[in-house]
């Protein structure tokens, strides 16, 4: 079965130092029947002003994975550790209790867009605190699974992160551990078929739910980036 989320649909802020979009509760966003989807917890998309930053916080028990779409971002926890990301790349950031975050626009000038996934995160794994991977322009990429495979980053939790890039026209399938799913497309406009027979056409920043298929294939009308959000448990 699948059913869409239109991004017109999901919660709006504009703070002027940060405008967001929510496709689940957050912050003032609240709605009942929407905290979340199995182990994804949080699925925004948000744009830093120049010189902005979000001040130090802690975190639930969560892997946060952040898709940087424009600009670069420094982020810094109260144990010393660092990182800065750029456009291209994700950075996965292991939250742990008693640990703060903070997160900077590095520009003075220009705008930082990324995409903030929270994943459920098993506490008691050991993972490393900050990873990033460059994101290249391929037709898939495996960017995060439970064990890191094939070059991915290593989540606390039995899910498989899938970033989709095509042209218009093209198509990829994309096999499902089961039961559930989340699509969501991060630009452009597609097709999307399931396993079951369901199809959808999903527009610009739309995602769908996804539940008891072991297959999906997306095919793009314009210019697509997609990611597909394998969450079996």
């Amino acid at each position: 079965m699948m059913t869409t989320r239109c991004a017109s649909a999901c919660g709006q802020a504009d703070f002027g130092w940060l405008q967001a979009r929510y496709s689940f509760s957050f912050g003032h966003y609240f709605d009942p029947e929407l905290m979340g989807y199995a182990s994804l917890r949080v699925l925004n998309q948000e744009v830093l002003a120049p010189g902005a930053a979000f001040q130090p916080r802690s975190y639930p028990p969560v892997d946060v994975l952040n898709l940087v779409l424009q600009g670069e971002a420094e982020y810094r926890d109260s144990e010393g550790n660092h990182l800065i990301a750029r456009a291209g790349e994700a950075m996965l950031l292991s939250a742990r209790q008693g640990v703060t975050y903070s997160e900077l626009n590095i520009s003075k000038d220009r705008p930082l867009t990324r995409m903030q996934l929270w994943l459920a995160a098993c506490p008691e794994r050991e993972n490393p605190l900050l990873q990033r991977v460059a994101l290249p322009e391929q037709t898939h990429l495996l960017l995060a699974s439970p064990d890191g495979a094939d070059g991915s980053m290593q989540l606390r939790q039995q899910v498989w992160v899938h970033q989709v890039t095509l042209q218009p026209g093209e198509q990829h399938s994309v096999q499902l551990h089961g039961p559930r799913a989340y699509l969501q497309s991060i630009h452009g406009s597609l097709d999307v078929q399931a396993s079951s027979a369901s199809q959808e056409k999903l527009s610009c920043g739309d995602g769908a739910f996804l539940s008891e298929e072991n297959q999906i294939t997306l095919q793009a009308k314009t210019p697509l980036r997609a990611l597909v959000i394998d969450l079996p448990q």
